[in-house]
């Protein structure tokens, strides 16, 4: 049998991976996250403990599965849930103002299948797998409906709903009662869901029933877990899913983040990220998550240290990393790892990092506060329009870049730029000689510090940008920090390629 890993550190993932959920078949578990307006779409991960969770590929690769054209930040693909059931693993997930739909595969790392889309308003939809053979679509009330969790029968084949919607369950009493579970253990049927918004008031909430369209009856202790109005390292934490071990042991994993704090107030800018914590069941038989509805802070002693997750990608191979994404539906011409083996091939378009849409850009999740990111760069630009280099990205209007671009004095050079809402500017740049540089940065919770290596090998620090004008609580959105490799031509194509030789994510703790 499998058991927990004791001790164990959260987050068990790191970064942008929120509205975790999954499933177990035999001695493995599956899981996914949301993945808004980045490609490929919905990440899965296979772990054998619960604790140490290896990426294995996605859930959305193609444009059949992935509307992504035009598509706002923090739209896209919102809180998927995984189920496994008679052999195939099936994901269900809102694409945001287009619809519902789930894919299917007999193999958690795919292909999976193409979209059997919905008629199923409102968002977060659920499965769940009854004994008797019926399957359930739970989700969100549609915006001509009354708030709550509404529910039908369907049919998994064809994804045709089988019976009229009904209204299950309104929640608790916190506002937007949203991405429902249910559970049968014991033949009684648990309705978990997450109320109070995906913000400082977030928690969970449960109900049960004898029947899966009830009357449900909520726990009366309600939220099983929560950590608003406290001062716990860990906030908005919320939208759990559950699972029992082999073992019988129960455990919850859940979204959460990690706020700095400032001066009369806080911010988190590495997004929501998962974490993972014990359940036990009360004699009345109601499921409670941590301590009484707290993460334990002895999870998250810094002493034990979490998987490095040290990266050095030297790309080599034919396929990007699976730690890599695009924004939105990529053009296929814009890059290669092919055109110069060895290298990453960037062919900026008119595209910009300002633009609701898809720039010739690569980029991973910052995962640690601190930690350090260079790449060799190879670009020899014609045009002052032309630039390529490495950002911090939030969203369109929220990034800072360190680049090289042409200017018709100086010649090729290197710029530092920080956009922050409608303003922007740059803030330094400097003539720069040779065609290769080292572009860098080094991060801790406060701040971004850029740097750049001549050819001669010295390094010259070049500005910074606060993590605070970064963070959702400046920028907006649902998401979390990126740091990308880019390239654009500002408006027209560029003229000559971006070559990436290596990129270097190195934590600090």
């Amino acid at each position: 049998m499998t058991s927990i890993i004791a001790p164990y550190k959260n987050p068990v993932i790191p970064g942008f991976y929120p509205d975790p959920s999954l499933c177990r078949v035999g001695s493995d578990y599956y899981l996914v996250t949301s993945s808004f307006q980045y490609s490929p779409g919905v990440p899965i991960f296979h772990s054998q403990d619960l604790v140490n969770w290896t990426q294995i590929g996605h859930c959305l690769t193609n444009k059949r599965q992935l509307k992504l054209d035009g598509c706002g930040s923090s739209l896209g693909n919102w809180a998927p849930t995984l189920r496994y059931h008679n052999g195939r693993f099936y994901m269900i997930i809102t694409t945001v103002y287009i619809g519902s739909f789930f894919v299917w595969s007999e193999k958690p790392e795919g292909p999976w299948s193409d979209p059997v889309w919905l008629d199923w308003p409102g968002i977060d939809p659920s499965l769940f797998f009854d004994e008797d053979g019926r399957v359930y679509i739970t989700g969100t009330s549609g915006p001509e409906e009354s708030e709550g969790i509404y529910q039908s029968e369907i049919d998994i084949e064809t994804g045709e709903i089988l019976t009229k919607r009904q209204l299950i369950w309104r929640g608790s009493g916190g506002y937007a009662p949203e991405g429902p579970h249910m559970y049968r253990v014991q033949g009684v049927y648990y309705l978990m869901i997450a109320e109070g918004g995906t913000e400082y008031g977030h928690m969970v909430t449960i109900a049960r029933s004898n029947s899966p369209y009830g009357p449900y009856e909520g726990n009366p202790n309600n939220p099983i877990l929560s950590h608003r109005s406290t001062n716990h390292r860990i906030q908005a934490a919320g939208h759990a899913d559950l699972v029992q071990m082999e073992d019988n042991s129960w455990w919850a994993l859940f979204l959460g983040i990690r706020p700095v704090s400032i001066p009369f107030g806080r911010y988190h800018h590495l997004g929501r990220e998962t974490f993972l914590a014990p359940v036990h069941w009360t004699q009345e038989g109601w499921p409670v998550i941590g301590d009484e509805g707290i993460l334990n802070e002895k999870l998250l002693d810094p002493t034990f240290q979490h998987e490095e997750l040290i990266d050095v990608d030297e790309f080599a191979g034919n396929e990007l990393k699976f730690c890599w994404n695009f924004l939105r539906n990529p053009q296929r011409s814009d890059w290669s790892l092919n055109e110069k083996p060895g290298w990453l091939t960037l062919h900026g378009s008119a595209v910009t990092l300002n633009d609701i849409g898809s720039p010739a850009f690569v980029g991973r999740r910052q995962q640690h506060f601190k930690c350090q990111v260079s790449t060799l760069l190879s670009f020899d630009p014609t045009r002052e329009d032309e630039e390529a280099g490495l950002t911090v990205y939030m969203d369109e209007k929220f990034h800072y870049e360190i680049a090289i671009t042409y200017d018709s004095s100086l010649g090729r050079k290197v710029i530092l730029r920080r956009r922050i809402g409608s303003l922007w500017k740059i803030e330094l740049e400097s003539a720069l000689e040779g065609s290769d540089v080292v572009l860098g940065l080094e991060a801790d919770e406060t701040k971004y510090s850029f740097y750049y290596v001549k050819s001669n090998g010295e390094r010259v620090a070049f500005g910074s940008g606060e993590c605070a004008f970064l963070s959702t609580e400046v920028a907006g959105g649902f998401t979390g920090v990126y740091f990308g490799l880019y390239a654009t031509g500002n408006g027209k194509p560029c003229t000559v390629p971006a070559y990436f030789d290596w990129f270097k994510y190195i934590p600090q703790g």
